[in-house]
């Protein structure tokens, strides 16, 4: 009888065990993941339109950033709360606040960015607008990213069409995520985003900051460090992070999943299998990157 440890080896190559995930459930999983050790890339529909969802919000910031640097917007700008922000919002806080509270546009950013919030995102992208957050992912090689709306439609259906919200790819975040990350030694990196370096030092410890634990890091040992950006849709979660061991960055992974049921065969509702898939993933790489 063969009493040997499974290890990481045993159960197959990270391709095989990331797609096996993937493969177990009835719903679309794309994703693209990279190796910062090694370099390595794994996807799987990584081109492939989806439904960004608040994965959207990283790039809002960071064409808020870039209107900072170019001194079109200032972060200590005082911004009050009205009770025309919270129509029509169904995510954060703020919401449930009263009207007259001042904040600032880094507070803003912040809400927008830790908790999702979207009377925070009013508040930013009003100080934007659609052809420049398009634009400014055009510019920097989101060519598969299309915001369509400053606030997603509440009354939209799970089997809504593509051209209904923001859409992006898997790849397209990754890439982001790998800019900002790259930008925090390289000044040529911070200006291909548009920012200076202390605006990019600011975006990745925004994204560090973030307080929601599911998905990506919720497979993860306590306390590990996790920079990233999560969504809610109609038709799936998605999320997009980057991960880190003992202080360095591990890998990045972006996961977007789509067409998902809302109750699976058991009972169970489906974005929380759809997160937990997320999550299973994150942990397949985190067991075999650090082997």
């Amino acid at each position: 009888m063969n009493t040997a440890p499974m290890t990481s080896a045993s159960l197959g190559s990270t391709p095989e065990r990331l797609n096996a995930v993937c493969d177990a459930q009835p719903f679309i999983t794309r994703y693209c993941i990279k190796n910062l050790r090694t370099g390595e890339v794994f996807e799987r529909g990584a081109d492939e339109e989806t439904p960004s969802a608040s994965t959207r919000k990283t790039s809002i910031m960071m064409a808020a950033l870039k209107a900072v640097h170019e001194g079109r917007l200032d972060l200590n700008e005082q911004i009050v709360y009205e009770a025309r922000f919270a129509e029509e919002v169904a995510s954060g806080m703020f919401r449930y606040l009263t009207p007259g509270i001042v904040i600032s546009l880094r507070d803003a950013i912040t809400g927008m960015m830790v908790l999702s919030d979207n009377v925070c995102t009013k508040m930013v992208f009003e100080r934007l607008t659609l052809e420049e957050v398009n634009s400014y992912c055009q510019s920097i090689g989101m060519v598969g990213t299309h915001h369509r709306f400053l606030i997603p439609p509440l009354a939209l259906s799970p089997d809504h069409s593509l051209k209904s919200v923001t859409t992006t790819t898997a790849r397209d975040q990754m890439f982001l995520l790998q800019s900002i990350l790259d930008a925090q030694r390289s000044e040529e990196a911070s200006e291909r985003l548009g920012v200076s370096k202390t605006l990019s030092v600011y975006a990745l410890q925004t994204l560090k900051n973030q307080i929601l634990r599911y998905a990506i890091p919720s497979r993860l040992p306590f306390g590990t460090v996790v920079a990233h950006k999560g969504g809610t849709g109609k038709r799936g979660r998605m999320n997009a992070g980057i991960v880190y061991d003992d202080g360095q960055p591990l890998y990045i992974i972006t996961a977007f999943t789509d067409q998902v049921p809302q109750e699976m065969p058991d009972g169970t509702p489906g974005y929380t299998v759809s997160l937990e898939t997320i999550g299973r993933l994150s942990r397949v790489c985190w067991d075999d990157f650090r082997a």
